[in-house]
């Protein structure tokens, strides 16, 4: 095995006992760490190596092989099949250093945009699968099972058939699929088969129950006939995909010179002032309109929740808009050059995708719908004047 990987391009090829193997890669620390036997008799060692991958910066992936239906000693790293051939685990090596090469451009740039402008760029505190969201597809008799099991740790998408998670695949973004039972097997065949085909969803973390083959087309496929099992191994690939999801916020953030919010995606509170009082000037200058829409919640919003509502809103900005969250979670959008009758259609479909869309604090209450205020620039407006317009006033006790 130590060959193969070095006729493949690794080198140099370490190789250690699993006593020896928390120094090794404390010490080294590899591009991968590739684990076919691991021994499960000793849990320090285990639990030692989950940490340093899960700490390593860049990203170091970590295969572990495990047999079918049980969980991998070590939480951290991506399952294969014990059976898997070295050709196999080399390939599984290969696409996982995608992740590691992004991630160590995003450092990079970072960095050389701290030595610059004296800006600090960098990861939200915490666990990436902390704001990871998952669809669940199914209907059978391990979907609440499955529902409660995900929504413990991340957030989670139900679909109870696979034509309407391809709908809903088309519209938000998730880090990973979760294929219960209940399902007629044809509609579970075509709709891995619309996954293969698109490059779009072939790298995402798909999790089948009762699976008996991987699927050769989806790299990171997981399966296991106890849900408990699935979700073990279904983490740390989900974690990978939301880790990489993050790192693109970051590096668009760089690029527009930490205006942006990593976890969002949308501009910083401050960032978002200027950007407003710049484009009235622009808007004097050029003798232009442009509007500005408040979507604001009566409910109570989680965490999750409000990351989610300002993430759905990023996807939707044009070049000529821009978008900020507030503390109170609210949403402040400007529609560039837009009057405020365009302004209030665009708004109340804005509103409809928030509404069907976004997750919510319980699944068992009616969908979140956000209140939209509206204004639209006048002569003499000032950014504080056209906030005001859209936002409440407070109200002083007597």
């Amino acid at each position: 095995m130590a060959k193969a990987f070095a006729d493949a391009g690794a080198s140099p090829v370490i190789e250690a006992s699993w006593a020896g193997a928390v120094t090794a890669m404390a010490e080294v620390r590899p591009a991968a760490v590739v684990i076919p036997e691991p021994d499960g008799s000793n849990p320090s060692v285990a639990e030692a190596l989950s940490r340093l991958i899960l700490e390593a910066a860049p990203y170091t992936p970590a295969i572990i092989g495990a047999r079918d239906n049980t969980i991998p000693p070590v939480a951290n790293a991506l399952a294969i099949s014990d059976n898997a051939t070295v050709e196999q685990l080399t390939a599984k090596v290969t696409s996982a250093q995608r992740l590691r090469t992004l991630h160590s451009t995003v450092l990079m740039r970072a960095q050389a945009l701290k030595e610059e402008r004296n800006i600090i760029a960098e990861l939200p505190a915490g666990d990436p699968l902390d704001d990871a969201t998952v669809m669940l597809v199914g209907r059978g008799r391990h979907y609440a099972t499955l529902s409660v099991a995900i929504g413990e740790r991340m957030g989670v998408i139900g679909s109870l058939s696979t034509e309407t998670a391809e709908r809903c695949l088309a519209d938000r973004e998730v880090s990973g699929i979760v294929i219960g039972d209940g399902l007629p097997a044809r509609s579970i065949e075509t709709f891995l088969a619309t996954l293969c085909a698109n490059l779009l969803y072939r790298d995402l973390p798909i999790a089948m129950l009762g699976a008996s083959t991987d699927i050769a087309e989806l790299p990171n496929f997981a399966r296991a006939h106890d849900p408990q099992v699935l979700l073990q191994r279904m983490m740390p690939l989900i974690r990978a995909r939301a880790l990489e999801s993050a790192l693109k916020r970051l590096l668009k953030s760089i690029e527009y010179k930490g205006m942006l919010d990593v976890l969002t995606g949308l501009l910083h509170r401050n960032a978002f002032d200027q950007a407003l009082s710049l484009a009235i000037q622009d808007a004097g200058e050029r003798r232009t309109v442009f509007s500005i829409a408040r979507f604001a919640f009566e409910q109570p919003l989680d965490r999750r929740t409000a990351v989610d509502a300002a993430r759905l809103v990023s996807q939707l900005v044009r070049d000529t808009d821009f978008a900020s969250q507030q503390e109170d979670n609210s949403i402040l959008f400007v529609f560039g050059d837009t009057t405020l009758r365009d302004a209030n259609v665009a708004a109340r479909r804005l509103a409809s995708v928030l509404k069907h869309s976004m997750l919510r604090l319980d699944r068992q209450r009616p969908n979140v719908s956000p209140a939209v205020t509206l204004a639209t620039l006048k002569p003499g407006d000032t950014a504080q004047t056209l906030l005001d317009r859209v936002s409440p006033r407070p109200v002083a006790a007597a």
